[in-house]
């Protein structure tokens, strides 16, 4: 048994922090929310602010941890590379973190290994192509985000600096815009190759820039899937990247296909769970072994294929929530309830009120209802 940190105390961390325990270790979590899941439930809860890291790394040599184990926000990750320092299992240099995490620097890095992203524009030249976006180099959740389909040097400027406010450093990035559907690249690395993935389509159905909606493809083109596994492993090989997890977000559009960002962390809103309840792999597990210095399984297993749809329960516009009223007869998986009746929901990003993990009877089923979720007629939202 090992004394073990996990850092994030959110919801969608909970699998991670099950599992450990599953796993017989002495788990601890910190974060500065008691009313966060893992706060209420853990025994061993630290109240304090993560992203200040000098507080973090005192926790860390106070209490002897012998592992580190990032959560599912990109700050627990980047707090602990900054007091890892080499000494935790898992955890790549803050160099290779940067030129993932931050937009801009992982553009830089695209443009090195010929990889397909989106063009990079200097904000004081006129692109050759609308429309633009401008975005923060390290926002996250849709925040800080315009789209312009159009010359307009006041937008522009207004586009920037709600860039600007919403980026920790004041840095922001203007590319072109791309439009396509969204999926996401799920991948484990052993000895920088891939040796277990999976494509996800993601899709808005609230805020264009969050993703609500998604499901496990798979009849994936051996083609696009190939690319992919070639772009992490090149990236994976020129930033010496530790095993593990390398999640990458991308757009495609018949044969054309653009990186759009990439992590390291596990992602949110129990993404986790959608790859298991569908393929039967064990996602979690595969992610937390490289932190405890163990290498992620070779797995010779069969996966499923269950139909599943994962959704993110958010609204428009501020109301307050009363009830879900489902128009259409669904089985549900699960659901994770994240408000409470009465509470005063804000728009997407900033609420959510569940989500929902929802079995078809089969692909034909699944193809209804992820239309009828799209269509904003799966459900009412009451308050």
């Amino acid at each position: 048994m090992a004394k073990v940190l996990l850092v994030d105390t959110n919801f969608s961390s909970g699998p991670i922090y099950g599992a450990l325990i599953d796993m017989g270790h002495e788990v601890h979590v910190v974060g500065n929310n008691p009313d966060d899941y893992l706060a209420k439930v853990s025994p061993n809860y630290w109240n304090l602010n993560y992203a200040d890291t000098d507080a973090l790394a005192e926790l860390v040599r106070e209490n002897d941890f012998e592992y580190l184990v990032p959560g599912c926000t990109d700050r627990s990750y980047a707090s602990c590379v900054a007091v890892s320092g080499g000494r935790f299992p898992g955890i790549d240099n803050v160099d290779a973190y940067e030129a993932i995490f931050n937009k801009s620097t992982f553009r830089t890095l695209a443009d090195k290994l010929n990889l397909p992203v989106p063009q990079k524009l200097a904000p004081d030249l006129h692109p050759l192509r609308w429309p633009v976006i401008v975005k923060p180099v390290d926002a996250f959740s849709g925040k800080g985000i315009t789209v312009l389909h159009e010359i307009d040097a006041p937008a522009l400027e207004e586009a920037v600096d709600k860039a600007r406010n919403a980026s920790l450093t004041g840095e922001y990035l203007i590319e072109e815009f791309v439009e396509g559907q969204l999926h996401s690249h799920t991948a484990f690395l052993k000895d920088g190759r891939v040796i277990q993935d999976f494509m996800v389509q993601e899709d808005s159905t609230v805020n264009p820039f969050v993703v609500d909606t998604s499901r496990v493809l798979s009849n994936v083109s051996s083609k696009l899937r190939e690319r992919l596994r070639n772009c992490v492993e090149h990236i994976a090989r020129e930033l010496s990247l530790n095993d593990g997890l390398l999640h990458t977000q991308f757009m495609s559009n018949d044969d054309d296909l653009w990186l759009i960002e990439i992590t390291r962390r596990c992602p949110g809103d129990l993404y986790s769970q959608l790859i298991e309840l569908t393929t039967g792999y064990p996602y979690v597990r595969s992610y937390i072994l490289p932190f405890l210095g163990e290498q992620a399984p070779d797995l010779d297993c069969t996966l499923r294929g269950e139909p599943i749809m994962r959704h993110t329960v958010t609204l428009h516009a501020a109301q307050s929530l009363a009830y879900l009223h489902f128009k259409l007869a669904i089985q549900i998986e699960r659901w994770t309830p994240l408000s409470l009746v009465g509470d005063q929901l804000k728009p997407s990003p900033f609420s959510r009120v569940g989500i929902l993990f929802c079995r078809a009877t089969d692909q034909q089923d699944l193809d209804l209802i992820y239309q009828k979720t799209l269509q904003r007629n799966l459900y009412e939202i009451r308050g």
